[in-house]
């Protein structure tokens, strides 16, 4: 087992979003996936290990096992790559959301996602609007995921969380978002899950997923730019292709490796 700390989706240590990868030779019980992701305290922990000429790979927080983690598996991709120097170019992951694909171009990290589904929620909802103190400008939904559009990139940025009033919700993976007021950025976003653990994630690959879907409709482009206005802050470069799929572009910098004596 090696097991490294790795800042995803930025060039700049401390920044982006801190994830942990845990490289084994086989499967362990989930009581230790729990104990490893717990000990560690970062919004995801990574767990990767080769199987039938691909890689299984799965993603725990603190708290529960999670079903898509796109900072997590750009992690994973940049320590497969560049500290036990596969030799694809491609790496293919068995994961529950299915087969994820990353490919290492030049110094790029390309993740190819599944297209987030977006359905409109045209009810009003009194949560949320007491949450923004202010009415969205749209609200989507897709399974335990909220996608709130609001009127500008300040009430974003200046947003104020009440996490227990998120708690009271029936879902349980917020993001809000609105256009960005930079030319280097078409969107700006901020991601709530505290229901699974993660009170404000930094940077959310899988958010992105429905993202880029959002802001690829509303200003007719198939490649978008967001940046994610959380405290350390990261940029995710988006592009739609065929088949409803969406590539996801970063770098990480790896911070550690961290020495196991309890095995």
């Amino acid at each position: 087992m090696r097991l490294f700390t790795v800042d995803a989706f930025t060039d700049t240590p401390f920044k982006g979003n801190p994830a942990a990868v845990c490289v084994l030779e086989k499967a362990l019980p989930d009581e230790d996936y729990f104990n490893i992701a717990q000990e560690m305290n970062l919004a995801e922990t990574a767990f990767v290990y080769p199987e039938n000429g691909k890689y299984n790979l799965r993603w725990f927080t603190p708290t529960t096992e999670v079903d898509l983690c796109g900072h997590a598996t750009l992690a994973t991709a940049k320590i497969l790559f560049d500290k036990l120097d596969v030799k694809e170019h491609v790496l293919e992951f068995e994961t529950k959301s299915g087969l994820l694909k990353v490919e290492k171009k030049e110094e790029d990290l390309i993740m190819n996602f599944p297209l987030g589904d977006l359905e409109p929620f045209n009810e009003k909802d009194e949560i949320i609007e007491a949450f923004l103190n202010e009415n969205p400008l749209a609200i989507y939904e897709d399974n335990d995921w909220y996608i709130v559009q609001l009127n500008d990139e300040s009430s974003v940025i200046n947003l104020e969380p009440n996490f227990n009033l998120l708690l009271e919700h029936t879902k349980k993976a917020f993001v809000f978002t609105a256009r960005s007021n930079s030319e280097k950025y078409d969107f700006v976003s901020r991601f709530f899950g505290p229901a699974i653990g993660i009170n404000e994630d930094p940077v959310t690959g899988s958010a992105h997923c429905y993202l880029a879907n959002l802001w690829s409709r509303n200003l007719n482009k198939k490649s978008v730019i967001g940046y994610q206005a959380s405290k350390r802050g990261g940029v995710v470069s988006c592009v739609l292709t065929e088949n409803n799929r969406v590539l996801l572009k970063g770098d990480c910098v790896i911070m550690s490796e961290i020495l196991i004596e309890w095995r």
